[in-house]
């Protein structure tokens, strides 16, 4: 004797016809759920993983907080007051002065011809930049060593230009370059020499743009290429103990700072991304969860095969003295059945698909011989994923309800059949 309650037991039994151990319309239904409760587990990980790694990439290499002049082509003439200022908030765990431009580098190799590229200078303190950005805790070759003209490349562009430790080449600041393009053709044109600089180490900051974008050298080296005062800067890079306190801090700073300095977030600064990213995560949810549409109508479709084929047995139990509620529990324990399972097995699948989302990536390049995930476009290595809590119980939830109200309305039907009815119609 089953212990199962009665409207269970009919349930399942209904779900396994005697020739077969299970439907194929119930088969179908599963599979349905399951595709869309995978697809979408896995889309939203993937987006939430992009957004997590480009916020540690981007709040790592960069600071949280950005002092600048109101005037962006002046600089920080004294900014050790302004340093101690920023210093003192208690929100505020480092602070480090840098100078940011552009500049013409070339190579100079034992042997072969020089190679040219246009990357981003950054100049640094060496003391204090450990305390702002991970940039000291990244060099994957040599070491972080800016003393006389030492300079830090990104290993992206080290391969690109050919680069390796010990490594010496010429740096021509944007003023330099001007210079020499206003004296072509004339006779008495002033000869700009470059800055001579050497590779003391490589770094990996996890980033394409900053590995093949950037150079790093120390503050004074910077200054003396830009022909800047020293004791001079052009902005603060600013560290808070939580990235998510800064609009609560530059608010806190504007108050005390004077009115010709300005502050910016991380976000402000990188607004543009993450607001793609938002709203393109957001648009892919609504757009998949259609597929959890059309599976709750194959659920609809199932019930109400279902009820046509069990309409002279519905006569009979009705007939037998059984209700209408135990009739719609009935048919909707089979739509909690179909849910049940193919929301759990959809969140197998896609916890299975996200374990080796690398390694089939990988499988893929290796199959189709083309770049699935270019560095250069979606500034990863890899295919990130980060699993969120809230959003699996979102997903999970909202597809479960969903197959259960599917199946209501044949469910409904069912119980409001009359026996008399029920059976004259066979």
């Amino acid at each position: 004797m089953s212990r199962l309650p009665f409207e269970a037991f009919l349930a399942l039994r209904y779900l396994r016809p005697r020739r077969t151990f299970v439907s194929v319309i119930t088969v179908i239904s599963i599979v349905g759920v399951l595709l869309g409760v995978a697809v979408l587990i896995i889309v939203i990980a993937v987006m939430s993983g992009f957004d997590q790694q480009w916020r540690d990439t981007i709040m790592g290499f960069n600071a949280h907080l950005k002092v600048y002049p109101a005037e962006r082509n002046q600089s920080l003439t004294n900014y050790q007051s302004v340093l101690r200022i920023v210093a003192a908030n208690p929100a505020v765990t480092g602070v480090s002065p840098f100078i940011r431009t552009r500049v013409l580098l070339k190579t100079e190799p034992d042997n072969g011809e020089p190679s040219m590229d246009a990357p981003e200078l950054v100049g640094v303190d060496p003391d204090s930049v450990g305390k702002v950005t991970v940039l000291p805790r990244s060099i994957v070759a040599g070491s972080f060593d800016l003393a006389d003209n030492g300079l830090l490349v990104g290993r992206d562009f080290a391969s690109r230009m050919g680069l390796d430790i010990g490594n010496r080449v010429a740096i021509y600041s944007t003023s330099s370059v001007q210079k020499m393009q206003a004296g072509i053709g004339k006779t008495n044109a002033e000869v700009v020499l470059p800055e001579d600089f050497t590779v003391r180490g490589i770094f990996d900051v996890g980033s394409p743009d900053f590995n093949s974008l950037v150079i790093v050298t120390s503050l004074e080296d910077a200054r003396n290429l830009l022909k800047m005062p020293d004791s001079s800067a052009q902005a603060l890079q600013v560290k808070l103990r939580d990235p998510f306190l800064a609009d609560k801090v530059k608010g806190e700073l504007e108050k005390v700072l004077p009115d010709d300095l300005a502050v910016y977030t991380w976000f402000e600064e990188s607004r543009d991304i993450f607001s793609a990213l938002a709203v393109e995560k957001n648009t892919m949810f609504y757009v998949l969860f259609f597929i959890m549409i059309v599976a709750a109508f194959g659920i609809v479709n199932c019930q109400i095969t279902f009820v046509v084929q069990k309409t002279r047995e519905i006569g009979i139990l009705k007939a037998l003295g059984a209700s209408g509620r135990q009739i719609l529990w009935v048919f909707l324990s089979q739509s909690l059945v179909v849910a049940v399972l193919g929301v759990g097995l959809g969140f197998g699948a896609a916890m299975l698909a996200l374990a080796y989302r690398n390694q089939f990536l990988t499988f893929m390049r290796n199959v189709t011989h083309a770049d699935l995930l270019p560095a250069s476009i979606y500034r990863v290595y890899d295919l990130p994923a980060s699993i969120q809590a809230g959003d699996i119980a979102f997903i999970c939830g909202t597809a479960f309800v969903t197959c259960v109200l599917a199946g209501l309305f044949p469910a409904w039907k069912a119980s409001r059949l009359q026996p008399v009815e029920a059976l004259r119609h066979e």
